[in-house]
C-alpha cells in the first residue's frame, strides 16, 4: 500500500470526508459519493471533472485514485504538462516506448490540468497514443475547460476528434460549479474567520 502511495506521486494526503461540500452547494454532491463505488473504474470507463478554477477537481480526483490504491490497485497522478514534457523527452534520448509504458501500465491514470492550452502537433500524437495505449483502462481527467472546448485545441481535427471522440464517450462528465476552495485553505485561516469573510 505505502510503494503504490509513493508510486502514484500525489499531490496530497486527501480524503472525500475531508472535502467541504457545504462551502460549495452547487456542486453535485451525491454524483461525485456515487464515484467512490469505483463502478466506473471496475468498468473501465474514465472520469471527466470539468468546471471553473479551485472548485476542488483536483481533490476529487485525488480522491477517486486513493480509493483504488486501497483496492491493491496502482495508480498514477499526473499534471498533463509534466505527461506531455516527459514523453517529449523520450523522443530526444530514444527512451519514448518506455516512457509510454510508464503511464499506460497503472489500471488509473489521472491527468490533472487537461486541455490548459493549444496543443503542438508532436503533443496531440503524443496524447493519441497515450490514450490508444490504455484502451480499456480508465482515466481521471480535470479541466478548467468543457470537454466542448478540447477540439479547438488540437492542430489536426482527425487527430483530436479520433481521440477525444473516443475518450468523451467511455467517460462519466461532471459539471463541478461553485466559489473558488482554495482561499478557504489559506494558512492561518481558521474556519470560523474562513465563514466570517465569507459572509461580508
Amino acid at each position: 500500500m505505502a510503494r503504490r502511495q509513493r508510486r502514484a506521486r500525489f499531490d496530497e494526503p486527501v480524503t472525500m470526508e475531508g472535502f467541504d461540500f457545504v462551502a460549495s452547494p452547487k456542486l453535485p454532491a451525491a454524483q461525485l459519493r456515487d464515484l467512490a463505488a469505483l463502478r466506473w473504474f471496475h468498468a473501465g470507463e474514465s472520469v471527466i471533472l470539468y468546471g471553473p478554477v479551485g472548485v476542488g477537481k483536483s481533490h476529487i480526483a485525488q480522491v477517486l485514485g486513493q480509493l483504488v490504491i486501497r483496492n491493491g490497485i496502482d495508480v498514477r497522478f499526473i499534471k498533463t504538462s509534466r505527461a506531455l514534457a516527459h514523453l517529449a523527452g523520450g523522443h530526444a534520448d530514444h527512451t519514448w516506448p518506455k516512457r509510454l509504458a510508464e503511464l499506460t501500465k497503472p489500471a488509473l491514470l489521472i491527468l490533472d490540468d487537461w486541455g490548459m492550452r493549444e496543443l503542438t502537433a508532436a503533443q496531440a500524437d503524443d496524447l493519441y497514443e497515450l490514450v490508444s495505449e490504455r484502451s480499456g483502462k480508465s482515466m481521471i481527467l480535470t479541466s478548467n475547460r468543457a470537454p466542448e472546448e478540447w477540439y479547438k485545441l488540437f492542430p489536426n481535427p482527425v487527430v483530436g476528434e479520433s481521440l477525444l471522440d473516443r475518450l468523451i464517450n467511455t467517460s462519466y462528465r461532471i459539471f463541478m460549479d461553485g466559489p473558488s476552495y482554495r482561499p478557504k485553505k489559506r494558512p492561518g485561516l481558521t474556519g470560523a474567520t474562513s465563514r466570517k469573510k465569507d459572509q461580508s
